[in-house]
């Protein structure tokens, strides 16, 4: 909170610092989340997991930010950005010295959990945050775009450097990075804080979701849309490892981080340069990614010699489609939301999207028990593409909606 002995100058100075402050902090949780993703062949070599227990690990933490989100991920607007974030990020290390201090298969569930818990409150609270402290609306998002998109891509890359050429593989990539939630931790103590504590205290009550009765087949198509994007990354960051040094012959760790890196990295830079689009334009060139994307991720694991390139090829443009299509799913909710109900829609999505993150990656991991890899993957993506088709009448059948109808609450 600002002070009347603070001059305008320090004030900016104050804010400029807490909001490059919380990018920091931001980025380093989001990249913390993905420190696992080129270690699962790691974990599957030295305790023998099946791809399932390894999709099962990665989806009890999409499990757990939904939770999150549903219970705490709200409470920033009402008790203060850093009272939330600063516990939520505490979580984070608590889970990072798990992975380094406790190696077993209930060690991993464990931090995953926390990770989980944690980052539901992260997110919400973060972005919250460098919108209040940012100089500008577009700046403050295409910062927070970068820092969550961007952070998410450069764990698995950085692990898996570490991974590749530093010993022991499993706990230094941990350690790294439970050092820099450490320091980005510490630096949140001087950041501003941008929300009243109220008083007296509201009472506590979980999030909601309201949209105009008359939007709701937007809304629910814009929910799948996005979750379908996050199903589409949940594939990159649990299973793609397992694809490159089986079916396609690449077992560098490194190039396990860099897979999902580059289709993270090209999410972000395709939302960055779209800003002039329509909500419309903005799905449409999404649904077309997103389904020539995943045509070629299951071409190049289909041909008589799989094909590396092909599935690099598939990796770019479906990160092109994730990005567009989760920009336009939250720019559809935007608009067809009550200005004092937004906020609560909005978290709907993001519910969406942690669901669509773990559900399909374990019902995928379930069938490569009993399936071929390269089958597998055929059915994970005609599935992805049946609801790809479901979504596009009801997203892209009307323009924006303003709403004039009195919300009512709706189930996420």
């Amino acid at each position: 909170m600002t002070s009347s002995t603070i001059s305008p100058l320090q004030l900016r100075r104050s804010e400029g610092f807490g909001f490059w402050a919380v990018v920091f902090a931001f980025a380093t949780v989001m990249a913390f989340t993905t420190v696992p993703t080129p270690l699962w062949s790691l974990y599957a070599q030295r305790d023998r997991f099946s791809s399932l227990t390894v999709t099962i690990a990665f989806a009890v933490y999409a499990l757990a930010v939904a939770l999150s989100l549903f219970l705490i991920g709200h409470l920033s607007d009402t008790y203060g950005r850093r009272r939330v974030l600063m516990p939520a990020i505490a979580l984070e290390i608590l889970a990072g010295l798990v992975f380094v201090v406790w190696s077993s298969l209930p060690a991993l569930l464990v931090a995953r959990v926390l990770s989980g818990l944690g980052i539901g409150a992260v997110t919400a609270t973060a972005m919250a945050w460098i919108s209040e402290l940012g100089a500008g609306r577009r700046r403050a998002q295409i910062v927070a775009t970068a820092a969550n998109l961007g952070g998410l891509g450069l764990g698995g890359l950085i692990s898996g450097a570490l991974a590749q050429w530093t010993s022991p593989a499993l706990v230094v990539p941990f350690a790294v990075f439970t050092v820099a939630m450490l320091l980005a931790w510490a630096v949140l103590l001087v950041a501003p804080e941008t929300r009243d504590r109220p008083s007296p205290r509201p009472h506590y009550r979980p999030q909601r979701v309201s949209v105009p009765a008359r939007s709701r087949g937007r809304f629910f198509a814009a929910a799948l849309g996005a979750a379908i994007a996050f199903a589409v990354f949940g594939l990159l960051t649990s299973m793609a490892p397992s694809f490159l040094a089986g079916t396609l012959h690449q077992p560098s760790h490194l190039l396990a981080g860099v897979v999902p890196f580059a289709a993270f990295a090209t999410a972000a830079l395709a939302q960055t340069l779209t800003g002039s689009l329509t909500t419309h334009s903005l799905l449409a060139v999404g649904i077309a990614a997103l389904l020539a994307g995943l045509g070629l991720l299951t071409i190049a694991v289909w041909l008589p010699s799989p094909s590396f390139g092909v599935f690099v090829a598939g990796d770019l443009v479906v990160g092109i489609g994730c990005g567009l299509m989760f920009k336009g799913a939250i720019a559809t909710v935007a608009e067809i939301s009550a200005p004092e109900h937004r906020a609560e829609a909005l978290a709907g999505i993001y519910l969406a999207s942690y669901l669509g993150l773990a559900v399909p990656v374990i019902g995928l991991g379930a069938l490569t028990q009993t399936a071929s890899t390269r089958v597998s993957l055929l059915v994970f993506a005609g599935l992805l593409a049946i609801g790809i088709f479901a979504t596009t009448p009801a997203l892209l059948g009307r323009r924006a909606t303003h709403p004039s109808a009195q919300p009512q609450p709706t189930s996420n």
